[in-house]
């Protein structure tokens, strides 16, 4: 995906800026592994969550874009990231990271370090530098995947959307209809494009791996992480990352509760007759529609994943004992005779792709 101006690229994906009517809060979940899943029971520190975008000027420097990612920790206690040039995947140029922290008064959130002050009211965030002149005003956005909502081409095959369950062994659907973890396709496949549409819960309280901890694991091989990372650096056990193994190029984790994509290009290992690997597995992911691993030759299996082999295994969406729920699943597959898809580096995901679009 190219990269435009923060401006253009924010409204290629989707950002409405501000003036949103806030969720209604209820009290504040008391426990780490406290997991809300509906927008109607989030606490008070939701409303602040989230991005901002605005014009900052930088002591000693021009005016320019800058992020913001506010962070909710619980109790009241607050992390943000600043990012010079926008927001990560849209105008951040990938250097130099602020970080922020401290906690709600009231209102409003107050929020330093390295030099920087930020107050925080859920509609906007104003920045400004405790040393100098600087500072600047910037509002909150949200951003939306530009392959969210992205449906199965006609030579493709629908795993999973709210009227559809056949793709997967055993599906459990929430009230609304969306997807459970701890369930895998029915089919094991070689080569394939998958889409993955997922939602994390909102769990403040909750750190680490514990933070709204899925995957998906390819071939019930190979995971491609799915973690809260909102606001984190991007580790190789973060949202986006092959797990414990490769980190994602940028870390484009939206915050909780919101919808998120995965487009992953995979193709597998090749074995010869005797069952000796004799060429790596290929990866590729976009997520949210950014290129986050890039044709990555897998040497190894990732974690608990099954040893690497010539035999083919269903792809699973990992259990970890938090509630990610997901929707809109597809998968392509590479080996079927559609010549447009019998390359396995495909060009970016595409809104409303169709059979004639891909060449």
């Amino acid at each position: 995906m190219s990269f435009l101006s923060p401006v253009v690229r924010l409204t290629v994906l989707g950002v409405i800026v501000a003036g949103l009517a806030l969720p209604a809060v209820s009290a504040e979940p008391k426990k780490a592994n406290s997991a809300v899943t509906d927008l109607s029971a989030v606490d008070e520190d939701f409303a602040f969550q989230g991005e901002y975008l605005g014009l900052v000027h930088i002591p000693d420097s021009q005016v320019t874009y800058g992020g913001l990612q506010v962070v909710a920790r619980g109790e009241g206690k607050f992390d943000a990231v600043f990012y010079p040039g926008g927001l990560p995947g849209a105008g951040w140029t990938g250097k130099d990271r602020t970080p922020l922290t401290g906690g709600r008064m009231d209102k409003s959130v107050r929020m330093s370090g390295m030099g920087w002050n930020v107050d925080v009211n859920g509609t906007t965030a104003a920045l400004t530098a405790n040393s100098s002149t600087g500072g600047g005003m910037l509002s909150k956005t949200f951003r939306r995947s530009p392959t969210e909502g992205l449906p199965c081409p006609l030579f493709g095959t629908p795993l999973y959307d709210v009227n559809w369950k056949q793709g997967f062994k055993n599906a459990r659907k929430t009230p609304d209809r969306l997807l459970m973890v701890g369930t895998e396709t029915k089919y094991p496949l070689r080569d394939f494009r998958m889409h993955v549409e997922f939602r994390l819960p909102y769990m403040p309280q909750a750190r680490g791996q514990g933070r709204s901890n899925s995957g998906v694991y390819l071939q019930s091989r190979y995971e491609v992480q799915i973690l809260d990372s909102f606001g984190l650096e991007g580790k190789n056990n973060e949202c986006g990352s092959l797990y414990t193994y490769q980190p994602p190029l940028v870390n484009m984790c939206y915050p909780p509760l919101s919808w998120q994509t995965y487009d992953i290009d995979f193709r597998s290992p090749r074995f010869d007759s005797n069952g000796k690997k004799v060429q790596n597995g290929r990866l590729t992911v976009w997520h949210n529609g950014v290129k986050v691993q890039d044709n990555f030759s897998i040497e190894r299996k990732t974690g608990a994943g099954q040893p690497e082999g010539p035999s083919l295994l269903p792809t699973k969406l990992q259990d970890h004992g938090n509630p990610v729920h997901f929707r809109n699943i597809w998968v392509v597959d590479y080996d079927q005779p559609v010549a447009e898809w019998g390359n396995p580096t495909l060009p970016a995901p595409t809104v409303g792709v169709d059979r004639g679009s891909i060449r």
